[in-house]
C-alpha cells in the first residue's frame, strides 16, 4: 500500500464516528432539551449528545431523541474573533438552499441566546450516509471513484446555478470584485513585516493584482468544496448533502472551482495531494476532465481565465499557510503539525508561479 493511501486510511479512522463530549465542550443538557422542545418541529423524547470526531473549527454534535437523529453545530467556547465561527451564516445559507435542488441537510432552529449552552448554535437533520476523508477514496474501486467525482462536480455546478437573490441571500456577501478584495486582504497580510518572505510570493503579489480578469456573474460559493465536506449516499456514488458552510459567501464561481481543484497541484508533501498519483488507474478524472465536466453541467464552453484562477487560489492558500507558519514560529500555534501546515506555502507558491510563467 502506498504511503498516501495509508495516511488517508488513518485519517478516515481518526475523523470518523463520534466520541464522548470533551469536558471543555460540555453544556447544560436540560437547557438544550427545553430549547429543542420549543423550537424543533416534531421533537420528542429526551435528548442525548455525543461529539463528532474530526477537525471541525465549530464543534459538532450527534444528538438523538425520540428515535430521531439531529446534528448540532456551535461556536467553540472562549473568546473568539468577531467574524469567526459564523454558525448563523451556515444556518442561513443552508436554510435558503432548502427548497432548491442543491442537497443540504434540513435546518430546524438557530439559537443566538448564549445562556442556553454558552455559545450560539443551530440544529439540523442528521443525513445518513458516508463521509470519506481522503481524495483517493482508498476503499473504493475505479468505477465508484469516477461516479463520485462526477456527482461531486455536478453538485458544485448546481450550487453555482442558484439565483442567490431569489433565495433571499442578496445581502450574504458583496457581489463584485471578489478576486480583487481577496487579493488585497492576503497581500496585505503577506506584506506584514513579521511574515516570512518567499521570492515567488513577492512576484505573485505584484503580478496577480495587475492581471485580474473581468468580473463574472456572482454566485453562492462554498469556499471549501471537497470530498470530506460532502455526505455520500450509504451505498450509491451520489452526493446527498453538502456540509461545513463556514467559508461560504457570494463570490466568483470560477474561484470556488479553482479552490476545489487545488489538490491537482499538490504533491505528496501536502495532505490530499493528487498531482503524482496514477489517477487514470484509480478512476479519478484529471483536472482538465474535471473542469470539462463542470462546464458540461454548468452549460459553459470553457472556464475563462482558468489558469489565472488556479494561480490566484494557490497564492491565497500559500498566504494562509504563511500565517500559520508565523504563529507556529511565534509560539501561538506551537505544534509540529502547525509548522508542517505552514511550510506548505513553499510548494504552493512555487506551483502558482509556474502557472503564471506559462501565462506571461
Amino acid at each position: 500500500m502506498a504511503d498516501g493511501q495509508s495516511a488517508n486510511m488513518d485519517e478516515q479512522a481518526l475523523f470518523s464516528g463520534t466520541q464522548e463530549v470533551a469536558p471543555d465542550r460540555r453544556f447544560d443538557m436540560a437547557k438544550l432539551q427545553a430549547f429543542m422542545e420549543e423550537h424543533v418541529d416534531g421533537f420528542s423524547g429526551t435528548v442525548e449528545a455525543r461529539e463528532f470526531r474530526g477537525g471541525q473549527s465549530n464543534p459538532t454534535y450527534a444528538l438523538t431523541a425520540g428515535g430521531k437523529r439531529y446534528v448540532m453545530r456551535r461556536k467553540p467556547p472562549g473568546v473568539l474573533a468577531k467574524s469567526a465561527h459564523a454558525v448563523d451564516r451556515e444556518f442561513r445559507v443552508m436554510s435558503a438552499l432548502g427548497d432548491t435542488d442543491v442537497p443540504v441537510p434540513k435546518t430546524y432552529a438557530l439559537c443566538t441566546d448564549e445562556s442556553v449552552i454558552g455559545t450560539w448554535f443551530y440544529i439540523m437533520d442528521h443525513v445518513e450516509g458516508r463521509i470519506i476523508w481522503g481524495n483517493e477514496m482508498p476503499d473504493s474501486d475505479p468505477e465508484e471513484r469516477a461516479a463520485v467525482y462526477e456527482s461531486m462536480i455536478k453538485t458544485m455546478a448546481k450550487l453555482h446555478a442558484v439565483d442567490h437573490v431569489a433565495v433571499g441571500l442578496e445581502t450574504y456577501g458583496k457581489p463584485t470584485d471578489y478576486v480583487a478584495r481577496t487579493l488585497n486582504r492576503f497581500i496585505s497580510q503577506y506584506q506584514e513585516p513579521e511574515t516570512m518572505k518567499i521570492p515567488e510570493m513577492d512576484q505573485l503579489a505584484e503580478w496577480l493584482p495587475a492581471n485580474i480578469p473581468a468580473d463574472v456573474p456572482p454566485s453562492i460559493v462554498h469556499g471549501d468544496f471537497k470530498l470530506a465536506n460532502l455526505v455520500l449516499h450509504p451505498t450509491e456514488p451520489e452526493v446527498i448533502a453538502i456540509l461545513d458552510w463556514e467559508l461560504s459567501t457570494i463570490g466568483n464561481p470560477y474561484a470556488d472551482l479553482a479552490c476545489h481543484c487545488l489538490p491537482y497541484h499538490y504533491g505528496p508533501d501536502i495532505e490530499g495531494g493528487m498531482r503524482d498519483i496514477d489517477r487514470a488507474a484509480m478512476g479519478i478524472p484529471d483536472e482538465d476532465a474535471h473542469v470539462a465536466a463542470y462546464c458540461r453541467h454548468a452549460g459553459l464552453s470553457e472556464v475563462p481565465d482558468w489558469f489565472y484562477y488556479m494561480a490566484f487560489m494557490l497564492f491565497r492558500h500559500a498566504a494562509i499557510s504563511l500565517g500559520i507558519l508565523r504563529r507556529a514560529e511565534e509560539g501561538t500555534a506551537a505544534s509540529e503539525h502547525a509548522r508542517k501546515m505552514g511550510l506548505r506555502a513553499y510548494p504552493m507558491s512555487a506551483a502558482a508561479m509556474a502557472i503564471v510563467d506559462t501565462m506571461k
